[in-house]
């Protein structure tokens, strides 16, 4: 039988035990996040959840042993992928997804990156004064030119389109040109709660777009509350104001 290092039956208890004390259990991809950018986005969620990473074996046998206690995490193996680690919170899903979309911020390229959205230079000034840089613009697919005096981008350009990699000379010359095309971020797999297992193409919605929905409805299900005189606790005062109103202008045409 294979002799299992002490440390790590420690590390499966601990992670288990962060799972069975929070209400809401995530996976997250960290995945290609340089140290000090990982520090600071789990600094700035710190109040409100807990980050652990660790190996994705001890992960997964860590969610075997949290079953035990709640129902349905063990389904969250199926998330544990790349470099993963665990989030634990009592906040909401929905609430958590926000908070940890907060966090990503953009970074120059390397080169060798694929690039997750449409790279593109706009018309305009930039920076420099003429001279052999107008060239080097050119030979990664700058448009650009003098015009007055100044290097210009004569016009709009995509340099590399989504799901393509970006060229190590194009990288440099795109952190020259002020253009950080990379986004680094946390990504939350999917998340735990009550026995449901919610991803992330469901937590990713636009509360303003959501809460204005909401309004909306709210606004039209009275509107129809009222033509049709149900009485209830919102409708009930201008039910009766309407009614006297009513009342009031019968009398008057009498």
């Amino acid at each position: 039988m294979a002799h299992v290092a002490s440390w790590k039956h420690g590390e499966v208890s601990e992670i288990a035990s962060l799972m069975t004390d929070h209400k809401i259990i995530g996976i997250l991809d960290i995945g290609g996040i340089p140290a000090p950018q990982l520090q600071q986005m789990r600094g700035g969620i710190r109040a409100k959840a807990q980050i652990r990473a660790s190996k994705n074996t001890l992960i997964l046998k860590a969610l075997d042993e949290a079953e035990k206690q709640k129902k349905g995490i063990s389904a969250l193996k199926n998330e544990v992928h790349g470099q993963a680690a665990v989030i634990a919170t009592n906040v909401n899903p929905f609430a958590l997804y926000k908070e940890i979309k907060a966090t990503r911020q953009n970074a120059p390229a390397k080169g060798g990156e694929t690039a997750s959205h449409d790279i593109e230079v706009q018309a305009g000034d930039t920076p420099f004064k003429p001279g052999p840089i107008v060239g080097e613009l050119q030979k990664v697919g700058i448009p650009a030119a003098i015009s007055e005096g100044k290097v210009v981008i004569k016009t709009d350009k995509v340099l590399v389109e989504a799901g393509q990699k970006i060229s190590r000379e194009l990288a440099q010359m795109l952190t020259r040109i002020d253009i950080l095309p990379i986004e680094l971020g946390l990504k939350l797999n999917a998340v735990f709660e009550n026995g449901d297992i919610y991803r992330s193409d469901v937590l990713d919605i636009d509360m303003d777009r959501f809460m204005g929905q909401l309004r909306t409805a709210s606004l039209t299900a009275v509107g129809l509350a009222m033509e049709t005189g149900w009485a209830n606790t919102q409708t009930i005062r201008p039910l009766l104001a309407k009614a006297y109103r009513s009342a009031h202008t019968l009398a008057v045409e009498k």
